[in-house]
């Protein structure tokens, strides 16, 4: 799971990298030479663009489904191995086994054929895990990885060990999903995605505490793919194991597709009003800073709050400093005191005063 939201964030450049050249390619096929085509700045280029990115994403992922149900497929089961149904009885499984055994059996088998005792070894492995009813209902609720399990012999054994398994699984996707949206991955549709997980998570407790196959899938899923696909039929962890991968695909969606379904946002605002809206932040900004140019005058002048002499003083060094620094220092200031002293009579005597 943590592999699958890292390869989640991640998965960005490839489908941005063939839109593009689907884009130029669909202008070049609907587009006659001569005729302008949308800028890359412009409303229908962008509109364009997001088309066939969903597009490209939803077929992306339309084949993540079909590759995980081929890897179910390839990987085959006991039933599958052995050629009967996840419904056949302790009979047919025995019965089936011994005509197996009669065309694979070492002894009956060329012995150039080294693999032919390891193919028996797991046609009997077979048949005595689903003859074992307790075995049975492991194996088809947590898949072969039940075989590696000690020190289980009911069935009460068999959830306990799988809960250990499953419940570390979805805390660590629950954490992955947290840092992910603090990092900023997974804004859009983060109530979904939550909801997928606490549906999947719901999903397989109840798949692996009941004693028989889901509902859906005994009535409508298996029946309809065994009738019209020519599918062998789910067990309970293939189904768990389906849907742990399609989770991990609408995760790809919300994240992916979710954003361009939103309308792009376009401001009605007049030129007027945005004006406007600026010279009320600006306004907003001076009388902030006023108000901490006063607060900071304040503490400063908070020593001598107490003595009227010295704050008379710290006062006529303050109107010394401004004159001095601010008012003589500016540029107009000292021009028209040059002006002034240009206009001075050159002859006056010393402290005389008066112009020409």
């Amino acid at each position: 799971m943590s592999n699958a939201f890292l390869s989640l964030a991640g998965w960005t450049f490839l489908p941005n990298l063939v839109t593009g050249w689907l884009q130029s390619l669909y202008y070049g096929i609907t587009i006659r030479a001569g005729e302008p085509k949308p800028q890359p700045n412009s409303p229908k280029y962008a509109l364009h663009g997001r088309r066939i990115h969903i597009l490209v994403v939803a077929t992306y992922l339309l084949y993540t489904i079909y590759e995980a149900d081929w890897e179910i497929r390839q990987s085959s089961d006991f039933y599958q191995d052995l050629g009967v149904l996840p419904t056949a009885s302790e009979r047919d499984i025995k019965s089936r086994f011994r005509r197996l055994a009669a065309m694979h059996h070492p002894d009956k088998v060329s012995s150039q054929n080294p693999s032919a005792e390891g193919y028996f070894v797991h046609l009997k492995l077979a048949q005595d895990t689903l003859l074992n009813p307790t075995k049975r209902f492991a194996y088809e609720r947590f898949g072969p990885s039940m075989l590696e399990w000690q020190r289980c012999s009911s069935m009460r054994d068999y959830i306990i060990q799988g809960l250990q398994s499953i419940l570390p699984y979805y805390g660590v996707a629950a954490v992955f999903m947290y840092l992910l949206g603090l990092l900023g991955y997974l804004e859009w549709g983060k109530y979904w995605r939550w909801l997928t997980l606490f549906s999947l998570c719901v999903f397989e407790l109840t798949v692996i505490s009941r004693p028989h196959f889901p509902i859906m899938a005994s009535k409508a899923i298996n029946p309809l793919l065994t009738t019209f696909a020519k599918h062998p039929p789910y067990l309970p962890f293939q189904l768990i194991s389906l849907a742990r991968k399609l989770s991990i695909t609408l995760y790809i969606a919300f994240s992916q597709i979710g954003p361009l379904l939103q309308p792009p946002t376009i401001s009605t605002m007049t030129p007027e009003a945005a004006m406007a809206a600026q010279l009320q932040r600006l306004e907003a900004t001076a009388q902030a800073a006023d108000t901490e140019a006063t607060r900071l005058m304040t503490m400063e002048m908070s020593p001598f709050a107490g003595d009227p002499g010295a704050l008379n003083d710290v006062k006529g060094k303050v109107k010394e400093w401004l004159v001095q620094n601010t008012i003589r220092n500016d540029p107009e200031v000292r021009d028209a005191i040059g002006n002034l002293l240009q206009k001075r009579r050159v002859d006056a005597p010393a402290g005389a005063r008066g112009n020409r």
